[in-house]
């Protein structure tokens, strides 16, 4: 486990762009945590560490975005609207056993879904240290994860 505290927007999608070179086909990343904490801005780094130029939305109403034209397809989930666990008929399982990665906004929601390694990263707002001030938990699951994380501890101000 590995905590990070960011001062900014620019900090936080840093992190993503250190992250993204070292992801795989069929990596899972789960972004749990406050509202407005920095789970988008999060995706549009790593977005752009995979050389993907499309602007980065959130897909709260779509729940499913999909952006090509980098080095992995990239498919943005919020599953904020399945409370009542109906994920099984978005058809995860193929997104998690195909071609790119898998960013999921409030995996809580469909954690019987889920693979058996993944990287959970919580966001914590920390209003009160400053206005964008966040604290982000890297939380590995399985060895590819934790190498990863290792990386970004290694070299947090990339």
């Amino acid at each position: 486990m590995l905590e990070i505290t960011v001062t900014s927007p620019e900090k936080t999608m840093a992190l993503g762009r250190q992250l993204a070179p070292g992801l795989q086909p069929r990596d899972v990343i789960l972004l749990d945590g406050d509202l407005g904490a920095g789970k988008t801005t999060f995706t549009k780094g790593l977005a752009a560490g995979l050389g993907i130029q499309r602007n980065v939305k959130s897909p709260t109403f779509t729940i499913i975005r999909e952006y090509q034209g980098g080095r992995l397809p990239l498919y943005h989930m919020d599953v904020y609207r399945l409370e009542d666990g109906s994920g099984d008929e978005l058809g995860l399982e193929e997104y998690f056993n195909g071609d790119g990665v898998n960013v999921i906004e409030w995996s809580q929601f469909i954690a019987d879904e889920l693979p058996s390694e993944y990287l959970r990263i919580v966001f914590k707002r920390d209003d009160a240290a400053g206005e964008n001030q966040r604290t982000l938990t890297f939380e590995p699951h399985g060895a590819h994860f934790e190498a990863l994380v290792r990386q970004v501890e290694a070299n947090p101000d990339e």
